[in-house]
């Protein structure tokens, strides 16, 4: 009988706990999220992620006369790390010297010819001006001797005295025109002399200036700072195996990290909402704790089409009103554009507004029953609505629409 009356209560308790867990799961079910209207800041905000950059840096460049020598493209052999802080004149890297290397080969090769010029011409001018003076030597005894020999000759017959004066008169015509000749041949030689002294000179300052223009090619810091490689046309930054040219010799930059911005880029939709002026939150990815204060400074009013897509971005740019000296450039951020802002308004989540025929309304507790309100709704951003009528501060509106009462009337507004 004991048995008996243990059996049966113990029964009556698993009925119960069953009851109780099937009830319980039925009632967790039917939960409905509610939430409190409140009156606050409405905060209307434009998020946009970009690219920490400096307004303020200092280009590092390669040869930039390079191409009066004929050399246009220049590779990269060798760059330090990015990000690497240097002080002035410390290393930064070095070009590839191959062709310069070349062309000074070749100065050279043309330096030897035109000294061996230089050399020959030398040579033939001596030899040639050494026989014109000595033409006029021979010329001026050849008429000192006929002057002896007319002396001699007083006795001789007129004729034959006659004779040696006009030979003294030929000679010495001819030893006046062999001095002008020999002028005119010495300044010929020196000019000569001159024509490949020059292309000596002007082969040897050749030299000289290839040989500076290949210190150029090792490139060092002309301040203190931190690297930061330029980017290419197509996004990448500089590196070894990249070229630079006289047109666009910069390799890198050291940036000023007292002077930073965010450089983003607006959709079409977000863009209208952007001005110069509003405020601005910074946050970086790599430092979730650090969140800076800005202003925008620049919207563009000329969209442009990033490579692989068709969508229009225009480009913002927000200078942060701070540093921290953990932000380097190039890292990610992300930024809250402060659009509008309206203080001491009604506010309460998008999820408790509901639709039907164009009027809003929202499910309102109202003591132990449930009432469908209509409101009148302001701006909204992607968590919250303002409320302009229908509620009060305090009410409790429902996140979703609680069993039963979805063919309730709904109670306009007067």
């Amino acid at each position: 009988m004991n048995k008996k009356r243990v059996a049966y209560i113990a029964g009556i308790l698993t009925l119960l706990i069953i009851s109780y867990y099937y009830f319980n799961s039925n009632d967790d079910e039917n939960i409905s999220l509610t939430a409190k209207v409140i009156k606050g800041t409405f905060l209307n905000e434009v998020y946009i992620s970009g690219e920490a950059q400096s307004t303020s840096s200092k280009e590092i460049n390669g040869p930039t006369n390079a191409r009066r020598y004929g050399i246009y493209n220049i590779k990269i052999q060798d760059l330090v790390p990015e990000g690497t802080v240097v002080k002035k004149g410390d290393y930064i890297g070095k070009l590839d010297v191959s062709e310069l290397n070349g062309k000074i080969l070749d100065a050279q090769l043309n330096l030897d010819k035109a000294l061996s010029r230089y050399t020959q011409q030398e040579l033939d001018t001596t030899l040639t001006l050494k026989q014109e003076r000595n033409a006029i030597k021979d010329l001026s005894f050849s008429i000192e001797e006929d002057k002896l020999e007319l002396e001699r000759s007083i006795y001789e017959p007129p004729a034959t005295i006659r004779s040696l004066e006009i030979k003294i008169e030929k000679t010495e015509r001819d030893l006046k025109e062999k001095k002008a000749d020999y002028s005119i041949k010495k300044r010929q030689a020196d000019a000569k002399m001159i024509e490949v002294g020059t292309e000596v000179s002007k082969i040897k300052k050749q030299i000289e200036d290839l040989l500076e223009l290949q210190k150029e090619f090792t490139i060092f810091s002309d301040d203190d700072g931190m690297i930061t490689y330029i980017k290419e046309w197509n996004g990448t930054k500089k590196k070894v195996g990249s070229t630079i040219s006289p047109w666009q010799p910069a390799i890198a930059s050291l940036p000023d990290l007292s002077k930073m911005e965010s450089k983003t880029y607006s959709n079409e939709v977000d863009i209208r909402k952007i001005k110069k002026g509003l405020k601005a939150k910074i946050g970086f990815d790599a430092f979730p704790d650090i969140e800076l204060d800005g202003i925008v400074t620049d919207v563009a009013n000329v969209g442009e089409t990033k490579a692989g897509s068709d969508i229009k971005l225009f480009q913002v740019l927000i200078k942060l009103n701070e540093t921290n000296k953990n932000i380097r450039p190039g890292m990610t951020t992300s930024n809250r554009i402060l659009t509008h802002q309206e203080n001491d308004v009604l506010m309460m989540p998008l999820e408790a507004v509901f639709s039907k025929d164009s009027i809003s309304y929202s499910y309102v507790k109202s003591g132990y029953s449930i009432n469908k309100q209509e409101v009148k709704l302001g701006l909204s951003n992607n968590e919250v609505v303002i409320i302009e009528k229908g509620l009060e501060e305090g009410d409790i509106v429902y996140l979703n629409k609680p069993d039963g009462e979805e063919e309730k009337s709904i109670t306009l507004l007067k």
